[in-house]
């Protein structure tokens, strides 16, 4: 059990859905070059040297994805500078071989979305079949972006209350973020859609991208849907100084993940309940809230060819059920429809016990003979609907 009365249960549930958001989500990759989810969204560089310092031209540096065996390589230039981009998140093996030197190995690499690390590599003199391995255990370390970035990782998606899984209310735990004006986000913006304000930036000023590409509504310059929670891998938040290719929006960019294939099958089914009967009732209303959500999926994601090739799906269906408003609404009789208000004006049909009588705003406010309009002055459009 969770907060709001939420709980989740790693079932699979068969379920009528009278609203459902769908979101299907496909990866693929291949070795060198990569194409799918391999977008724009990490670095690796740096610089290798000999015990001297010296460059080392020539160098093949290898950057592996450990979950995917996917290769990304490039060889150093004169100064011994090399630069590996469009990295995918997750976690890296970097290799680096040059003549003349032992091997270099390092592992445990994790990237983030949005870094840019620096790792450079001193080589040892000794034959190639010999390995200097390199274990990192600390965090990286961004060094060559100005901006102020947060990563909301997969643990925090998975484990921090969203009111209806709209992971966009994440974006409230980074450093001065809060709900941007109150204005109309749009009458065919989508419902989840919301003004979130980053570092004093206006509530329409922040940028969203999904898995490189642009990801904010463009009539009113606030985010289109997330992916659900489970699908998303992580998404980071950068202000200040954001970087030019950034420069969309002033206030702030949201770099949104998903979650991609490996080589190994993953996957998980869910369903969220939501259920008035398991809140307490709000102090000052008289019963507790109706509401019943069921919110129900899964998602999957594996190899279709080992090394090369990926996919990764998932689905969620959701049902809503809620008392409707208690409202009174009037509906003209035919005798309205003439211009006869009488029966409608009268007292029996006021909660005050008193009559009401309608004036001709025209003839400065003249009284209505019985309340009876001249059908002559009613609009026809009006009678139609």
């Amino acid at each position: 059990m969770t907060r709001n009365g939420t709980s989740r249960l790693l079932v699979s549930r068969s379920l009528p859905v009278t609203f459902a958001a769908v979101a299907v989500l496909s990866s693929l990759a291949v070795p060198r070059p990569v194409f799918g989810q391999a977008v724009a969204i990490a670095e690796i560089n740096g610089q290798v040297s000999d015990p001297s310092g010296g460059a080392v031209a020539g160098a093949q540096v290898t950057a592996t994805e450990t979950e995917k065996g996917v290769l990304h390589t490039t060889a150093t230039d004169n100064a011994g500078r090399y630069v590996l981009p469009n990295l995918p998140v997750g976690p890296y093996r970097l290799e680096v071989k040059a003549s003349g030197f032992k091997d270099y190995l390092q592992t445990g690499l994790v990237l983030q979305v949005g870094i840019n690390v620096q790792i450079n590599v001193a080589m040892q003199v000794g034959s190639v079949s010999e390995t200097v391995e390199v274990t990192a255990s600390a965090a990286l370390v961004e060094t060559r972006e100005t901006s102020v970035a947060q990563v909301i990782d997969q643990q925090r998606i998975n484990e921090l209350p969203q009111n209806g899984r709209q992971a966009t209310q994440l974006i409230l735990i980074s450093g001065a973020a809060a709900y941007g004006d109150s204005g109309d986000t749009g009458s065919k913006t989508f419902y989840s859609s919301t003004r979130i304000s980053v570092a004093g930036g206006q509530g329409n000023g922040t940028a969203y991208l999904l898995d490189g590409g642009d990801n904010t509504e463009a009539m009113s310059n606030v985010n289109l849907p997330f992916p659900f929670p489970d699908a998303l891998d992580e998404f980071s938040v950068e202000t200040s100084a954001v970087s030019s290719r950034f420069g969309t929006h002033p206030g702030a960019t949201v770099n949104v993940v998903t979650k991609s294939g490996t080589n190994a099958w993953h996957g998980d089914l869910f369903d969220y309940l939501r259920n008035g009967d398991l809140n307490a009732r709000n102090f000052f209303a008289p019963v507790h809230d109706s509401l019943k959500r069921n919110q129900f999926g899964g998602v999957l994601g594996g190899r279709i060819i080992k090394d090369k090739l990926f996919f990764f799906g998932g689905y969620q269906g959701t049902r809503n059920r809620s008392n409707p408003p208690n409202l009174i609404t009037h509906i003209p009789n035919q005798a309205s429809l003439n211009g006869d208000f009488s029966s409608l004006t009268s007292a029996a049909c006021q909660s005050s016990g008193k009559p009401i009588q309608l004036v001709d705003p025209v003839n400065g406010n003249a009284p209505f003979a019985g309340n009876q309009i001249p059908v002559s002055r009613l609009n026809p459009v009006a009678l139609k609907i």
